[in-house]
């Protein structure tokens, strides 16, 4: 119900009962059911102006710099993303474009352009699963703000390249290669992560593009293989599946930024809950939404979670409550709860609204001009890599105010 409609009835309501000479608890209720609805709205504005300074104060260094803003370094300096290429690069633009999106200000679209314009020809990449995240949070709302056509056959190109990397005998798109690097000393032959889940959405939206299926369906055999093989009784991830490519069979369950193999690590498990969200939204199968829900109802109800709402950054890290919180992980379940609120005949509103408060708040909020202008504090990239610990993450801030704008939306 509508602010406006709820005010609306408040005031019929008291009229009716005062008319008669009845003091109404229900009208009581009513009244306290608004006043509560309208703080709630005003909170939510509240921080998207915030996150528009902050962001704003941080488009000038970017800017002076030509370089996208991932981190803080240890030296307290602005760590940039790798210009050869970076999972996170597309997450700073597609920022950029939900501030387009919150004040209609050109500013903000001839920046999103400008940076995403940077790592445009890695479109062409087949040596990484990333993708999706890179051209979907950058010109995929890029493209649904504008409809600029060349966005999209960007995305187009992209996906082609992801293709490249699904294999039908396993039937998932493989994560990393293991050729070179911290990979080829696991022994691993083809590793599937948890986080590949939220690759698929580009391949969803090029379907859409192209009417070509082969997007679609590559989409929805990784979706069920995934669900297959990663997921534990209790509805937890593993992070790593690894398979062998000749087969598909299953050789190992690992982890690689968890606490250890059979740990639930918290920013997988909001990768999932956020994939699967997404798989229904395309699909409207049951299962996918089921499955979300099955994720949901781990997160939010896991036994050792803090009250506010912000997870520790494995669910079974050894040393809690002395462990580092994780705002990241935190941020995209709120932004996947949002949506999948709207699918389930569940309700998640209460933990929606615990969530993004708590990290409005000055606990997770940094102060204007702080923090190198990145919005929100205390996550963690990491930890087994000793890289990324207790710091912003552009990702965190992308999910945090898509977020707000998904909870704006549904207030008008």
């Amino acid at each position: 119900m509508s602010v406006l409609k709820v005010l609306s009835y408040v005031v019929v309501v008291s009229l009716f009962y005062s008319c008669n000479g009845v003091v109404s608890q229900k009208s009581n209720e009513i009244a306290i059911e608004t006043k509560t609805e309208v703080r709630e709205e005003q909170q939510f504005e509240h921080a998207l102006k915030i996150a528009e300074r902050q962001l704003k104060l941080q488009l000038k260094e970017a800017e002076k710099a030509n370089k996208i803003p991932r981190t803080i370094s240890k030296d307290g300096t602005i760590h940039w993303t790798n210009p050869k290429f970076d999972w996170t690069e597309g997450f700073y633009p597609g920022s950029l474009w939900y501030m387009y999106e919150y004040t209609n200000d050109e500013t903000w679209k001839n920046a999103a352009e400008k940076f995403q314009s940077l790592f445009e020809n890695h479109k062409y990449k087949t040596n990484s699963h990333d993708l999706g995240f890179i051209f979907n949070c950058s010109y995929g709302n890029g493209y649904r703000l504008t409809k600029n056509e060349s966005f999209k056959d960007i995305m187009v190109t992209s996906a082609d390249s992801l293709l490249t990397r699904f294999n039908p005998n396993v039937g998932c798109i493989k994560s990393w290669d293991v050729d070179y690097g911290w990979q080829k000393k696991r022994g691993w032959m083809y590793p599937v992560i948890i986080d590949n889940m939220m690759n698929l959405e580009l391949l969803f939206k090029v379907s859409e593009f192209t009417g070509d299926s082969k997007y679609k369906e590559a989409a929805i055999i990784h979706a069920n293989t995934t669900l297959k093989n990663h997921f534990r009784e209790d509805d937890s991830s593993f992070h790593v599946i690894d398979y062998n490519p000749e087969t598909g069979e299953v050789r190992s369950g690992q982890t690689a930024q968890g606490f250890s193999h059979g740990s639930s690590w918290a920013r997988g498990q909001a990768w999932g809950l956020y994939g699967y969200t997404v798989c229904y939204r395309y699909t409207k199968n049951d299962i996918y939404l089921k499955q979300a829900e099955k994720i949901a109802n781990y997160i939010v109800n896991y036994k050792s979670t803090p009250e506010d709402g912000i997870p520790y950054w494995d669910y079974n890290a050894p040393n809690i409550p002395n462990e580092p919180r994780d705002v990241s992980a935190a941020a995209i379940t709120a932004s996947a709860l949002l949506e999948l609120d709207g699918y389930s005949s569940l309700s998640y509103k209460s933990n929606i609204d615990k969530i993004i408060n708590t990290l409005s708040s000055g606990k997770y909020t940094a102060k204007i001009g702080d923090n190198k202008n990145f919005i929100l504090k205390h996550s963690v990239g990491s930890i087994p890599h000793g890289a990324e610990i207790d710091v912003p993450l552009n990702y965190a801030d992308y999910y945090y105010v898509e977020a707000l704008l998904r909870y704006q939306a549904l207030k008008h």
